[in-house]
C-alpha cells in the first residue's frame, strides 16, 4: 500500500500472474509479432514469425500442463484477475484444447511453397500483400516478387488469446472483451485468402456486419443483466436469481431482481453466444464465411471458435443463470432441435465442400447443444470430450480440402472430387476417416462423442432430443457417404484437379488428426474420465 495524498491510499490489484501465464505468453507473442512485421527484413519474417507462433503455442499449452498438475483445475481451482477470470478444470481443459488446435493449424498456416503437381501455382492460402487491391498492379508485383502475408501469424495469436479468456470469463464485462478480442483479427483473416480474393473479402465484411450486430445483442444484454442485478460478476448474478439480494448491496434491495430484465437479458446475451456457435436460426454468415475465407482460417475458426464458445455458453449457464435451467429449456430445446435439423438437411443440397462442412458444423453445433441441455455433470463432461473429438477432426478435413488444386486454386465443386480415390488413394482415404467420423460411425472419435452427448441428454431428461439427434445423424450420413462414393466409385474426369504432395507442415496436421481421430474412436475412456474430471465449474 502505498500513500498518494494525506488521507488518500492506493492499493495494488492483486494479478495471479501463475494461473495466467497461458495468455499472457500468447499476448507477448503476439506484440513481438508485430514488432517483428516492423523491424526484421521481409526474407527473414515468414521464418521468425513461423518460429516464434509455434514456441509461444508450446510455452502456453505447458503452462496449461503445469496448472492441472498443480492442482489449479480442481482442488485449488479459483477465481482470479480480481474475479475477472476463473481457473477451474473447465477452463483448463478447454483452453488446452484451444492451444492443441492452434498448433496443428499454424503449420497450414505456415503452408508457402510452389508445387509443380498443383499446375504450377504456389499452395499458399494467403494474398501475396494483403493490402493490395485484388488485381491490381500492387498484388501483381507482390506475386512476381514471391512476398508471403507473414502478419497472418501475430493475428492468430492476437485470436487465439481471445480465445483463451472467453471460455474463462468470470463477468459479463471481460466475456465481451474476450469476444472482440478473438473476433476482430477472424475478421481480418478472412479477407486475405490468395485466390477469389473478392469472394475473401465478401466473406470478411458479411462476417464483420453479422458479428457486429451478434456483438450489439451481446452488449445490450449485458447491459441488461447488470440493471437486474447491479453487477457484471456471474456470482453475483446467481445470487439474485436465487433471491439472495441482500447479499450484492443491501442499498439496491429494492430496485434489483426485475424478472423483464433477467429474460430479455439472459436471452439477448444466448443470441450472441449462439451466434458464434453458428447455430440455427443465428447461422446464415457460416456457409458464405467458410466457403470465402482462407481455407487454413476457416478450420481454425470452426474449431476453436466454437470450443471456445461453448465454453462461455455452458460457463454462463450454470454459474450465473443456474436458477434459469427451466425457463431456458424449452427455448433450448428448440434451438437444438432446428440446428440439428437444419444442417443436416440443408448440407444434401450443397454442391461445394466447404459449404457442405459449414453446414455440417451446423448440424454439430445441434449435437453439442444436446449435451448443454443435459444440465448435470455428466452433461458438461460429454461436452468437453466432444468439442475435443470435434476439433482435430475438423481442422484435418479442412487441411486436405487445401490439397486438393486446380487452376484456379483449391478445387471445392464436389464434381471436381469424382475419382479422387484412383487419382490420390491415400489423401481420398485420410478425407474418408474424416467424413465418417463427422457421421458418428463407431471406431472414431465422432461416435464416441455422440455417444457421450446423447447419453448424457437421455439421462437429464431430454429423451426426445436425442431421437431427433439420431434421425438427424442418419440424415447427415447421407451426404458424408455420397463424397466417399464420388471418390471412390466415380470416373475421375480428364480435366479434374491435381493433388498437391503434402509438405511435413500440412502433412503433419493431417496427420494428428487421423491419430486423435482413431485414438479417441477406439480408446476413448481416459479423455472421458480426463473430461469428468475437469467437468466441475468453480464459482
Amino acid at each position: 500500500m502505498t500513500s498518494a495524498a494525506p488521507g488518500n491510499s492506493f492499493t495494488a490489484p492483486k494479478i495471479e500472474y501463475t494461473q495466467l501465464m497461458p495468455v499472457l505468453i500468447i499476448l507477448v507473442a503476439a506484440v513481438l509479432g508485430i514488432l517483428v512485421e516492423a523491424f526484421v527484413p521481409r526474407r527473414a519474417r515468414y521464418h521468425t514469425q513461423l518460429f516464434l507462433t509455434v514456441v509461444a503455442v508450446a510455452a502456453s499449452f505447458a503452462a496449461i500442463v503445469g496448472l492441472a498438475a498443480g492442482g489449479y483445475g480442481t482442488t485449488d481451482a479459483g477465481i482470479v484477475a480480481m474475479g475477472a477470470i476463473a481457473i477451474d478444470g473447465p477452463t483448463l481443459f478447454l483452453q488446452g484444447t484451444i492451444l492443441l488446435v492452434a498448433m496443428v493449424a499454424v503449420f497450414t498456416f505456415a503452408e508457402r511453397r510452389l508445387d509443380p503437381t498443383a499446375h504450377g501455382n504456389r499452395v499458399d492460402s494467403f494474398a501475396a500483400q494483403a493490402g493490395a487491391v485484388p488485381g491490381g498492379e500492387g498484388e501483381k508485383a507482390a506475386v512476381r516478387a514471391g512476398f508471403t502475408t507473414t502478419e497472418v501469424f501475430p493475428l492468430l495469436l492476437f485470436s487465439v488469446a481471445g480465445l483463451l479468456v472467453f471460455p474463462a470469463a468470470n463477468d459479463l464485462l471481460t466475456l465481451f472483451i474476450a469476444l472482440e478480442v478473438f473476433s476482430l483479427p477472424l475478421y481480418l483473416l478472412c479477407a486475405v485468402a490468395r485466390r477469389k480474393r473478392l469472394m475473401s473479402q465478401e466473406a470478411a465484411v458479411k462476417y464483420f456486419l453479422l458479428g457486429a450486430f451478434s456483438s450489439a445483442f451481446l452488449l445490450f444484454g449485458i447491459a441488461l443483466l447488470y440493471g437486474y442485478a447491479g453487477s457484471l460478476s456471474y456470482a453475483d448474478i446467481a445470487n439474485v436469481v436465487d433471491g439472495s439480494v441482500l447479499e450484492i448491496d443491501p442499498a439496491l434491495a429494492d430496485t434489483m431482481g426485475n424478472d423483464a430484465l433477467l429474460l430479455i437479458g439472459g436471452a439477448m446475451i444466448l443470441t450472441g453466444l449462439l451466434f458464434k456457435v453458428g447455430a440455427v436460426p443465428f447461422h446464415m454468415w457460416t456457409p458464405d464465411v467458410y466457403q470465402g475465407a482462407p481455407t487454413p482460417v476457416t478450420g481454425f475458426m470452426a474449431a476453436a471458435t466454437k470450443v471456445a464458445a461453448f465454453g462461455a455458453l455452458l460457463r454462463l449457464l450454470y454459474v450465473a443463470l443456474p436458477g434459469l435451467a427451466w425457463d431456458l429449456r424449452p427455448v433450448m430445446w428448440a434451438v437444438a432441435i432446428v440446428t440439428m435439423l437444419g444442417g443436416a438437411i440443408v448440407a444434401i443440397t450443397q454442391t461445394d465442400i466447404k459449404r457442405l462442412l459449414a453446414y455440417s458444423s451446423i448440424a454439430h453445433a445441434g449435437f453439442i447443444l444436446a449435451g448443454v441441455i443435459a444440465a448435470s455433470p455428466e452433461g458438461i463432461s460429454s461436452v468437453l470430450f466432444y468439442l475435443l473429438a470435434y476439433s482435430f477432426v475438423t481442422v484435418g478435413a479442412f487441411a486436405v480440402v487445401t490439397l486438393v488444386r486446380d487452376a484456379g486454386g483449391e478445387a471445392t465443386h464436389l464434381s471436381k472430387w469424382a475419382g479422387l480415390g484412383r487419382r490420390s488413394p491415400l489423401v481420398a482415404a485420410v478425407f474418408a476417416v474424416f467424413l465418417l467420423a463427422f457421421a458418428g460411425i463407431p471406431l472414431t472419435s465422432g461416435f464416441s462423442g455422440k455417444f457421450a452427448v446423447f447419453k448424457a441428454a437421455a439421462e437429464g431428461g431430454a429423451g426426445a432430443l436425442v431421437v431427433v439427434g439420431v434421425l438427424s445423424s442418419a440424415v447427415a450420413a447421407f451426404f458424408y457417404i455420397r463424397v466417399i462414393v464420388l471418390m471412390f466409385f466415380s470416373e475421375p474426369k480428364e480435366d479434374g484437379p491435381t493433388v498437391a504432395v503434402p509438405s511435413p507442415l500440412t502433412m503433419t496436421t493431417i496427420a494428428v488428426g487421423v491419430a486423435v481421430t482413431l485414438v479417441l474412436g477406439l480408446a476413448p475412456q481416459y479423455f472421458l474420465d480426463l473430461a469428468s474430471q475437469a467437468g466441475v465449474f468453480v464459482r
